[in-house]
């Protein structure tokens, strides 16, 4: 791995050599960014070897131990990774002297541990990661101020909804922060997330599962998220992730670290009451997700017949194509009966794919003939990923579900 001067025509490039090919130099610039130049277009090089240039070694770093304490518990993701020139590979980093040296402004606001906990994809969590996400956060939990999880970002929402219900009377904010680009590109958003968690923790008051995501598409604002019904909103943007049906609990001011409350958290009146209890996910259950849709067969429902629960995304207020008008439609009344058949045998949710808005299955008939087959979830305001999770949650307690899930248990409602 070279340090790379490419004299042009009309400029000069430097930065890292990362790739060379019969045609191509793949350079990476100071900003983060690669760029490719076509060796035809390049009059003169100077190389050197990239150990003499920018190699870092560990700083001898004393934090200030005046300072609150956080834990950082690395799950995976891109938020505290960065590229290895030497090798091409990307790197979680997750000693403290190297958080400290990605993100500098954290030695002002806090002492960090950390610690790789796990290195996964967020799509590859199951309940069971869950679980031993919380004991963790209970094992250490009297000794920091406050606990950041870094996880990839698609199943963010999943896991922070899941670790809200675990936890009965939890005494410090646990806050979960990812990345939408990685931190060696000159647009990441993660120095902008991490350093706004970590001054949200130093900072508040509050007890509970929270997010902390960009507000914006800029850099000067992060938004603190109820960890329940909260979704990621796009595949890219910085901005991905957003409240549903309920205002952001903060607003951090990433250049006055300044924090602003934009709604009362309702976990406030339910963590740090009593001692601290975790309700642990079954990871034994399967919880399925049917959408409705267009042109839809009964045996898609049937499919699920052998499983424990089921969320059913219908469509607007929570509806399935359940009547039959003419001989095209004559599907539907089977796709009636595997409702019918599926709410013996278990739980069936629903849940409205708008995202946004209540489901009321009382506005138009074929709501109330879904409610009278025994769907549940009439005037939930809970997002399909919430549902998922609060299912599975009910149904590890062993608790009776028709009972109980519209009752209020974490703030969700």
């Amino acid at each position: 791995m070279h340090q790379i001067k490419l004299h042009l025509r009309h400029e000069v490039i430097e930065g890292i050599l990362v790739n060379e090919d019969d045609k191509h130099y793949t350079v990476k610039l100071d900003s983060g960014y690669n760029i490719g130049i076509l060796k035809n277009k390049v009059e003169r090089i100077e190389k050197q070897s990239y150990d003499q240039t920018k190699d870092i070694s560990k700083p001898n770093h004393v934090q200030d131990h005046s300072l609150p304490k956080i834990l950082i518990l690395h799950t995976g993701g891109t938020i505290a990774s960065k590229v290895d020139y030497k090798t091409g590979a990307v790197n979680a980093s997750f000693e403290p002297h190297e958080l400290i040296e990605m993100f500098p402004e954290i030695k002002d606001l806090a002492n960090i541990e950390s610690r790789l906990f796990r290195n996964m994809w967020s799509d590859d969590m199951r309940f069971e990661h869950y679980n031993i996400i919380a004991k963790e956060i209970e094992k250490e939990s009297g000794k920091y101020k406050g606990i950041i999880i870094t996880h990839g970002t698609d199943t963010m929402h999943y896991t922070s909804a899941a670790l809200s219900f675990i936890f009965e009377n939890l005494p410090l904010p646990v806050v979960i922060v990812g990345s939408q680009r990685s931190s060696d590109r000159g647009s990441s958003d993660s120095a902008t997330n991490l350093i706004s968690a970590v001054s949200f923790i130093a900072n508040t008051s509050l007890n509970g599962v929270f997010i902390c995501m960009h507000e914006n598409i800029s850099d000067d604002s992060c938004i603190i998220l109820n960890g329940l019904n909260a979704r990621k909103m796009h595949s890219s943007r910085r901005d991905a992730f957003q409240q549903i049906n309920k205002q952001p609990i903060a607003r951090i001011n990433f250049f006055t670290k300044q924090i602003e409350y934009i709604s009362e958290y309702p976990g406030s009146a339910l963590n740090g009451k009593g001692k601290m209890t975790l309700h642990l996910f079954d990871d034994r259950l399967k919880i399925g997700i049917v959408i409705s849709h267009p042109n839809m067969y009964h045996e898609e429902l049937l499919s699920y017949k052998n499983f424990d629960g089921l969320i059913l995304e219908g469509t607007g207020l929570g509806h399935m194509p359940i009547t039959e008008i003419d001989d095209n439609t004559k599907e539907h009344n089977k796709i009636k009966e595997a409702i019918a058949e599926l709410c013996k045998k278990m739980p069936v949710v629903m849940a409205t794919q708008t995202i946004s808005g209540v489901v009321n299955m009382n506005v138009y008939s074929p709501g109330r003939e879904l409610q009278d087959l025994g769907v549940i979830g009439n005037q939930s305001s809970l997002c399909p990923e919430t549902s998922f999770i609060k299912l599975a949650w009910l149904l590890s307690q062993k608790l009776d579900v028709k009972e109980e899930f519209m009752k209020d248990f974490r703030g969700e409602f």
